[in-house]
């Protein structure tokens, strides 16, 4: 039983809706009565239970707006989208279910038409890449939208998509007087769900991308453009950061060297040497095979290496996957990064367990902010206290910001 699902998968994704209720997602009653609803059901009664609220929310969007009720519309079509982002979470899987882009669809339409909605309506931001297009969104700050502002670049992690990103992070930083830009790159939110790319660790090639269309945007500051990300994100911002010269900050949530680091002490459960996380991508065929077991019956690891896993790297095998995550490392790299950076570390997040790792390695300014259960933000990217975490994050990066 967790903390509102009985289902302790379905409660895991509760997080997420219930770090952005500061920030204008679903409130706790919202997200409680999808709880009930869902009860004793599966992924797809989450899935169902969800798009219900969604879809209400949308048909009151939709009247308040031909009302004119223009703040209420804007509030209630960005809340669907939160509700209609949270639904298709568990379906992850390959081959894809359909109605996990048919969620996806509905989530960016109602997303969309919130932000159109007001005086300065975040603009729609299309950065070329390779052979593709990454959507992005650059949000204008508070009270000083026509004014050349730093900018704060956003990127995700495994599976948060633009939505979550924009409460969790983008709300706060145009509060404090921050242009925000955030997108979805290859692995994330439409790059994977309608293009089919696949996450890759080469995330300075990524950032590069975004950079050179932030610098033509009007009233960006060149020399005051910051990089901030959270979960996976925390190792794919310091990658970036250690490839991208034109970046005059990093903010790492968690600090995260890499992916393999975090299967160590599972592998050495499954029978593998100590140092078996070192060279993870050529494990004995019999560890392979305890962890595919194991998978198999834990929901949550399933989901995390073969519905998730799987899908994002463009896997079709627990081998597969393991030697698609190897890339996904600092090593080689941290002596790069040279702006200053900030790492973050929760008192319950395993994510956090190298935060302290890269702040020992780094030569550049940095700083490690902890975050404790005892102030409500120990949990996973402080989802149960985001109001913390921005104000002590964008105080640190006021402090680097510091205006000629």
């Amino acid at each position: 039983m967790g903390l509102l699902f009985k289902d302790p998968l379905l409660d895991q994704f509760s997080a997420m809706p219930l770090g952005l209720i500061p920030y204008g997602g679903p409130d706790f009653g919202e997200v409680q009565a999808v709880a009930t609803e869902v009860g004793d059901g599966d992924a797809s009664a989450f899935y169902a239970a969800w798009i219900a609220p969604g879809d209400r929310l949308v048909g009151e969007a939709a009247m308040a707006e031909r009302q004119r009720r223009l703040a209420t519309a804007r509030g209630l079509f960005l809340k669907a989208s939160a509700c209609y982002a949270s639904a298709y979470h568990p379906l992850y899987r390959v081959p894809v279910d359909p109605r996990l882009p048919a969620a996806f669809h509905k989530q960016i339409a109602a997303f969309d038409a919130g932000l159109a909605i007001g005086e300065h309506p975040p603009e729609h931001v299309q950065i070329p890449f390779e052979n593709a297009t990454l959507p992005g969104y650059l949000v204008r700050a508070a009270g000083h939208e026509r004014e050349t502002r730093p900018l704060l670049i956003l990127t995700n992690g495994y599976d948060a998509t633009v939505t979550e990103m924009y409460f969790a992070s983008a709300v706060a930083a145009a509060q404090r007087g921050y242009h925000c830009l955030l997108f979805d790159g290859p692995g994330q939110g439409a790059p994977l769900i309608e293009q089919g790319l696949h996450l890759r660790p080469d995330w300075e090639v990524v950032v590069r991308a975004v950079v050179d269309v932030a610098l033509g945007l009007p009233n960006i500051d060149p020399k005051r453009i910051a990089l901030s990300s959270w979960s996976l994100g925390g190792y794919l911002a310091c990658r970036a950061a250690s490839g991208e010269p034109r970046l005059a900050a990093c903010i790492a949530d968690p600090g995260l060297w890499g992916i393999a680091a975090g299967f160590g002490d599972f592998l050495t459960q499954l029978g593998a040497p100590p140092n078996a996380a070192d060279d993870i991508g050529n494990l004995d065929q019999a560890v392979v095979d305890r962890l595919a077991q194991t998978a198999e019956q834990n929901p949550r690891r399933h989901w995390t290496i073969m519905q998730r896993g799987f899908w994002v790297h463009g896997v079709d095998s627990v081998r597969g996957f393991l030697q698609a995550i190897v890339p996904f490392t600092l090593d080689g790299r941290v002596d790069a990064i040279a702006c200053p950076t900030l790492l973050t570390r929760a008192e319950n997040d395993p994510l956090g367990g190298t935060a302290q790792r890269i702040f020992d390695a780094l030569r550049c300014p940095k700083t490690l902010l902890e975050f404790t259960a005892a102030e409500g933000a120990g949990d996973h990217c402080e989802l149960f206290n985001r109001t913390l975490l921005n104000a002590r994050v964008f105080d640190w990066l006021d402090s680097v910001f510091v205006p000629d």
